[in-house]
């Protein structure tokens, strides 16, 4: 079915007229507060079903590096078709930025097949390969098969969504995200614990599964809405979804970098995994931290993230109609507001870590799971403001067609340097040692990020000037 509203003029759009300052905020905004709430709800998953057990607790946790992957997936093709759409409307071309969205459509098809076969067929043995209780792998075994299974609500929620970021609608995905956190918000508790009123029987793990996958799938039906009607820039017809090799390749060029990363995320999430595992006594209770930080951290992390999006879309498309100016003056502000919000998040993580890991209400007897949280927060804070330099100029890598320079940092910081530093620090046998290995991976990661932004300025962003 295709979009017939006229086309306004392209030389008018936003991302190309508006004070930086202002697009920037105007683009973000919207981000950044669908994301806190995104964040909340991760949260407040958590904190339900933390209240129903520990082992609970320890499932999603390693039930993240799944769910890494299976959105980093999603927000890969979405960001790989999203530059190349921005870059198409910044030179006026319409046909390619139609090209471009509906190949991203086919290559997202493609991935939900393969993430519903793991859900099939693979959940249980990723448990099973596992040092954990046979309850831990039954809570988590559900809980992902579930996520997997119903995988098509994120990716189409995720792709939506970016279809409207990449023409300037942001404030379209506030809703659709909102909705589906709230919504999520509210049906954890039914579906976790149950309602003898409603005859929904406890279900635990699988409870919060459920709940997550209905406010995917709510999101995802509103983002399509959105873009039929509300996404005048981008036509969606039948024609579009015909692959075609020369925009997959700019598609994938952008995406695997991007997907590479997450996974690497996922690899970097499972191997810290193991490592805490090892601990004797404490191994769970030190994974269900892990995992719980991961949780914290994503109120200061998942904003940056928004912030990130709507940056790439300006230098892409500015790229496109050859601003350079407005290209630097857009990561000045990101950068400066990068840079707020992680300070922001050291001040919270020092000042109030105990209150902040009560809100878990720990099931442990002896109290590990408080204590070990509490030095876990404070010692972790201290990469924030790092990660807010290499995030807010990691953004021109991908925009400007250059992922491949956000694999090499991303795989710095959370192979090459974080797990051998956090297993050499294991072999101390304290564990509050451990969460050192995250400031001194993101040093690492500074480096090479300072170093390829000073490359790609020099090739494709001063050359503009001229």
């Amino acid at each position: 079915m295709s979009n017939m509203k006229a086309a306004p003029d392209l030389r008018e759009n936003k991302m190309g007229t508006w004070p930086v300052g202002k697009l920037l905020f105007n683009m973000a905004l919207p981000l950044v507060l669908s994301m806190l709430v995104q964040a909340l709800y991760n949260v407040v998953d958590s904190v339900y079903v933390a209240g129903y057990s520990e082992n609970a607790v320890t499932a999603l946790s390693l039930a993240f590096p799944i769910q890494n992957l299976q959105i980093g997936c999603a927000t890969g093709i979405a960001v790989g078709m999203n530059s190349l759409l921005s870059k198409s409307l910044g030179e006026g071309n319409r046909e390619r930025a139609n090209r471009a969205a509906g190949n991203g459509i086919f290559l997202t098809l493609v991935l939900i097949a393969l993430f519903m076969l793991f859900g099939f067929f693979g959940a249980g043995a990723y448990y099973k390969m596992q040092p954990i209780s046979a309850q831990t792998i039954h809570e988590g075994t559900s809980y992902t098969a579930i996520c997997c299974i119903f995988t098509a609500g994120i990716f189409i929620e995720i792709l939506g969504e970016r279809l409207l970021q990449a023409s300037g609608r942001t404030i379209y995905t506030l809703f659709t995200q909102g909705t589906g956190a709230v919504l999520n918000i509210l049906l954890d508790p039914l579906f976790i614990y149950g309602n003898e009123a409603l005859g929904l029987a406890p279900m635990g793990a699988a409870g919060a599964a459920v709940a997550t996958v209905i406010g995917q799938w709510v999101a995802a039906i509103m983002a399509v809405i959105f873009n039929l009607t509300k996404n005048d820039d981008v036509q969606f017809a039948l024609k579009y979804l015909r692959p075609r090799r020369d925009i997959i390749r700019i598609v994938l060029a952008v995406g695997i970098p991007s997907m590479i990363m997450m996974g690497i995320g996922s690899v970097m999430n499972f191997g810290m995994n193991q490592i805490f595992l090892g601990f004797p006594q404490i191994g769970e209770t030190a994974s269900g931290v892990f995992g719980v930080y991961f949780k914290l951290q994503s109120f200061f992390l998942m904003p940056l993230i928004g912030l990130n999006n709507a940056s790439i879309s300006i230098i892409a498309f500015n790229y496109g109609a050859r601003q350079p100016q407005r290209i630097i003056k857009n990561l000045k502000y990101a950068l400066g507001t990068a840079m707020i919000i992680m300070l922001l998040g050291v001040a919270v993580f020092q000042t109030v870590p105990e209150q902040l890991m009560g809100i878990f209400g720990s099931t442990d007897e002896t109290g590990n799971f408080v204590a070990i949280g509490v030095n876990a927060l404070r010692i972790v804070s201290w990469h924030f403001p790092i990660a807010a330099v290499c995030i807010a100029l990691g953004a021109s890598f991908q925009a400007l067609g250059n992922g491949i320079y956000s694999t090499i940092t991303s795989l710095c910081r959370q192979l090459v340097a974080l797990l051998p530093a956090a297993y050499l620090l294991s072999l101390t046998g304290d564990v509050n040692l451990v969460w050192w290995a995250f400031p001194i991976a993101e040093v690492v990661s500074m480096i090479f990020t300072l170093i390829f932004f000073r490359r790609i300025y020099q090739q494709k962003i001063k050359p503009m000037y001229a």
